[in-house]
Order: structure tokens, then sequence, then C-alpha cells
């Protein structure tokens, strides 16, 4: 289905908001109220959480498995070493090779090369990965819909890999503080694979600026609003540093965070970054804001529990 986020900013607005309050979301939050997961401690104290501050910090090895970790991080540690491979220790890919007969084209001035690995950048991922069934799980799901009150949708999966760049490289992109576009009923989840300390870009989030927060109206959201990304200049002056939470974590990390509120990462400077990161949004979003980077066959549906049918369809 087309969406309109490409459309003029009050032609997204009011299409997000009919599907908000309208179409598709009360839909939604009723399938929540009938339905409420019962949650266990762990959940509940991440629920919790993220109602207090926007964001909970949890080892996934305490929310599955130690099993269920080692066999995730076998899976991650494939496209780690193809896409290490790819960089040969270096921090950016190497340049693309002219066809035969051809110059290369010179690099434009002032444009910096920016690189982030994605695993399912061009070919979508299914069920059959570990790391979605995950994704995917009522066990994560419960979670996600006791924050939001409804059932969200899983919008996007996906592994990343941020290559260290130099302490005197610019911040790029999603390096920068800024607000997701996708959702005002959102929640992305991380996964640190390794590691994460201050060299290798950790995730950091301005607790209080999402909901009816104290930055909550700094730049608010609003569905097609091209304030997303701040000045950052600006954001420095009204928003101080000591307000910033930083995601320095061991791997097997699992960190949520309701990114609609001011957020940034993937700044590595001295060692890389390795992270899962799921996506989870509401009905309005997906018909109105975002696209799936994943296909789930029909004959997969067959094992889901309802809400986790609901989250991939």
């Amino acid at each position: 289905m087309p969406k309109v986020k490409d459309a003029a900013p009050e032609e997204v607005r009011a299409a997000y908001e009919l599907h908000d309050e309208v179409r598709t979301n009360p839909g939604s939050r009723r399938l929540f109220e009938e339905q409420p997961p019962a949650l266990d401690e762990l959940q509940q104290r991440v629920v919790e959480q993220l109602n207090v501050q926007g964001y909970s910090i949890v080892p996934f090895a305490e929310l599955f498995s130690e099993e269920r970790w080692e066999e995730l991080a076998a899976d991650a540690a494939v496209y780690t070493r193809e896409v290490e491979a790819l960089l040969d220790g270096g921090t950016a890919p190497p340049p693309k090779q002219p066809k035969p007969g051809k110059e290369p084209k010179p690099a434009k001035p002032g444009k910096e090369k920016f690189f982030l690995g994605r695993r399912y950048k061009k070919s979508p991922l299914s069920l059959d990965s570990p790391w979605l069934e995950t994704a995917a799980s009522a066990r994560m799901l419960d979670i996600v819909n006791s924050y939001l009150r409804m059932w969200s949708k899983l919008s996007y999966a996906d592994q990343w890999y941020s290559p260290p760049r130099g302490g005197e490289a610019d911040r790029l992109g999603s390096m920068r503080w800024h607000r997701d576009y996708n959702d005002q009923h959102l929640v992305k989840v991380f996964v640190y694979l390794w590691d994460v300390d201050e060299g290798a870009g950790p995730l950091e989030y301005v607790p209080g600026s999402a909901r009816s927060g104290p930055y909550a109206q700094e730049w608010a959201w609003a569905a097609g609003s091209g304030e997303t990304y701040p000045p950052q200049e600006e954001f420095a002056e009204r928003i101080p540093q000591d307000a910033v939470t930083t995601f320095t974590a061991p791997g097997g990390s699992v960190i949520f965070c309701d990114t609609s509120g001011f957020h940034r990462g993937g700044f590595a400077t001295k060692t890389p970054r390795g992270v899962w990161v799921f996506n989870y949004v509401s009905p309005a979003a997906l018909e109105t804001l975002v696209d799936r980077n994943f296909e789930v066959l029909p004959e997969q549906l067959d094992t889901l529990e309802d809400v986790e049918r609901y989250a991939v369809t």
C-alpha cells in the first residue's frame, strides 16, 4: 500500500492523525485492553522504567536464556566477519572500481564518505532468521505493547556495523541528535553484540524528551515534520549535557528506548559497534509513514500466537 510520507507535511499529518484517532490505532488499543499480557517481574520492571524514563536496559540472557543468546550471537558473527573482510581493517569500504575504459569519478569536495553496514539492506530477512523470530516473539511484544498500550507492529529488524572513523571525524546522519520520524508510538530495541564503550559509538538518549517529559516540546514530534534533526548547536544550548544518558554496556545488553525522544549513536571513533535493531510502531505508522524491511510467508503464520501474527502482518 502506498505511503503518504513523501506528500506535503499537512497531508502526512492529516493521514496519520486519521489512522491514529479513527481508523487503525483504536482497534489495536482495544485488542490490548481485551487481552492484556501477564508480565513476569522482569518484564514489569522494563515497562515501568520505560514509563518513567523512556528507556530500560536488561541482559539478553535474563530476558530469554544464555543458550538463546549464544545462538543469536553466533548468527550475528557471520555478518560481522563478512563486513570486516570487506573493510579489511579500514574505516570505510573500498571505492567502487570504474568500468573498463572509464576514469574514476573524482570525490566531491566537502563530502565525507559515511558507511554503516546493514546486513539486510538489499535482501529482506524472514522468520527463518532467529533474530526476526526473537523480535516477533510474545516475550518481546508483551513489553512493547504494555508500554504503548496497544498491539504494535514490528516494522524493521536488521544488524548494523559501525566502523571506527577516528576522533577527528564529523557526526553524520543518525550520529547527530534527532527524533525518529517513524511514529509517536514507538519503541526501538538495540541489542549490543559486543561490549560498547565511549569509543564504540554508544547510544545516547535524553530522558524526558518523549511523551509529556520536560523536553518533549523541544522541536516536538509531529508526523511529516521536517524538524526531526534540530540545529545541533542550538540543541546543545537548550538541552544540557547532564540531561543525557549514555549507554556504555557489555555485549548481550538489550536497550528498550522510546526513540520518538531525542537520541543519537554510532559515532564510533576507536572501535567498531555491532548491534541488532528492532523497530516497533503503531498500525497508523505502518499505514502512513514506514515500510517493512522483512517478509513473512503465509505458511509461517500458522505457528504464531495471535499477538505475534498481528505484529508481522
